[in-house]
């Protein structure tokens, strides 16, 4: 107990001689740090008796208390004396501040105009099954549009979801309808690099399941998401197109500098879907539909290299500034 007196006098001492902020630390590690006077004093409590530890403990602890307690004293006390060094003559310099990512920006403004639509976000895992990513969206072995997906397979059956759609089938078998939920998340293809392609990108994903949803619900839905999206005043076409998912299927164009471009894929959820996850296709039926974030932020944005996503070069991130 003489010894533990002896300690709290001497950083008393020791603190009154600090001048900087450096030494302060210094002074803190000494007592303080994993090698530390009272870390070293703290650690030889088991070798003492069951009443010795508990009285010298308590003291430790007061100590180690007081010690805390003036350092952080003496810190505001030394900041406020380099406060009256500073010159407020001297010129300012401009402060360098980040930038939401672009791909953020766009995630971000999607996800938030379908959930002031009344859709709820699910998210799912990035390895998946051949059942989740394939089978149960009616693309079983040996169909054709498997080619459509080169696929990075890993060992025991297992591979990188090439879409979000296996949140849909999850949610479908865990949640009875009505459903109504949007699935953001990355997805992994075995595309080569160019302009207009990459192995990993991003998708978000729509699903809504009901009584008596047809699609001019569809069709409602997505015209109200592109005109918050772009502008009310924005062309919007619906073309035919395949998905084994979707029956029928469609793709959806707008008109954009003097051309039409494909934003994305949609179309009424394919009845053996419905059936795949246990919901009667003769009482409910749905539409979902998807699209590709880097997509949509090229065309928002005017890039035509999706590899400037990913380079990170200020001068390209500094250019691409809002909400």
């Amino acid at each position: 107990m003489y010894n533990l007196e002896e300690i709290k006098l001497k950083f008393i001492s020791d603190l009154e001689k600090v001048k900087s902020i450096e030494e302060l630390q210094n002074l803190k590690s000494y007592y303080l740090g994993k090698k530390g006077i009272l870390s070293d004093l703290i650690k030889n409590l088991k070798n003492l008796a069951l009443e010795e530890r508990k009285i010298i403990g308590t003291k430790l602890n007061e100590i180690k208390e007081i010690i805390e307690s003036e350092i952080e004293r003496k810190k505001e006390e030394l900041l406020d004396l380099e406060g009256e060094n500073y010159d407020i003559t001297l010129l300012g310099y401009k402060r360098e501040f980040g930038n939401i990512h672009p791909i953020t920006r766009v995630f971000n403004e999607i996800i938030e105009i379908f959930i002031s639509m009344g859709f709820s976000v699910e998210k799912g895992p990035e390895i998946e099954d051949e059942w989740y990513n394939f089978t149960a969206l009616n693309i079983p072995p040996y169909h054709p549009a498997r080619d459509m997906q080169d696929t990075f397979y890993l060992e025991n059956n297992k591979l990188l979801r090439t879409h979000t759609s296996p949140i849909q089938i999850r949610t479908m078998e865990k949640q009875k309808p009505p459903i109504r939920i949007i699935a953001p998340g990355r997805v992994f293809r075995r595309d080569e690099i160019d302009a207009t392609h990459s192995p990993v990108f991003h998708q978000l994903e729509g699903l809504y399941i009901d009584k008596n949803v047809s699609l001019s619900h569809l069709k409602g839905t997505l015209e109200m998401f592109i005109y918050k999206l772009f502008s009310n005043d924005i062309k919007i076409k619906f073309r035919a197109s395949y998905f084994p998912f979707t029956e029928p299927s469609l793709e959806v164009l707008i008109y954009k500098d003097g051309k039409w471009l494909e934003i994305l894929g949609a179309g009424m959820v394919h009845p053996k879907v419905l059936e795949n996850c246990n919901i009667d296709s003769n009482i409910y039926s749905g539409f979902a539909f998807g699209l590709g974030i880097e997509r949509i932020a090229m065309i928002k944005y005017n890039i035509n290299d999706i590899r400037l996503f990913y380079e990170n070069d200020v001068r390209f991130l500094k250019q691409i500034k809002g909400g």
